[in-house]
């Protein structure tokens, strides 16, 4: 996917040295933040099948429930992210997910936890 020069131009307009990009809180990490939170918003109305604030969800049985701090550690550092949390069934966590000791975690996307105990509806998005 191509990225607009005119946004990185825009993005671009306050820079004056090297650390304003790469430093430890440069464009680099700001950008990365905001990607990885609107994705998670993203994900949190695919799953829940309406956007946020739309009257269609309401007494559905689930519906989004505020959001929480998580830690993501990588080669940019480490960042605070705001997760997007629901009120729905927790999906059971299976052996596809590995916590290594610097709290980062390693997900083999070839193995799916068990979705024996979810609702049907469920168990057939997850196949």
């Amino acid at each position: 996917m191509a990225i607009d020069k005119k946004l990185i131009d825009q993005l671009l307009t306050d820079y004056k040295k090297p650390e304003d990009i790469i430093g430890e809180n440069g464009l680099l990490k700001e950008l990365t933040k905001a990607i990885l939170e609107r994705a998670l918003q993203a994900e949190m109305t695919d799953h829940l099948g309406y956007e946020k604030h739309d009257p269609a969800g309401h007494h559905r049985g689930n519906t989004r429930n505020g959001k929480s701090q998580k830690s993501l550690k990588g080669d940019f550092g480490e960042l605070e992210l705001e997760t997007p949390r629901d009120l729905g069934p927790r999906a059971p966590i299976g052996p596809a997910y590995s916590h290594r000791s610097d709290h980062s975690c390693a997900c083999d996307a070839s193995i799916r936890p068990s979705t024996a105990g979810w609702p049907p509806a469920l168990r057939a998005r997850n196949r």
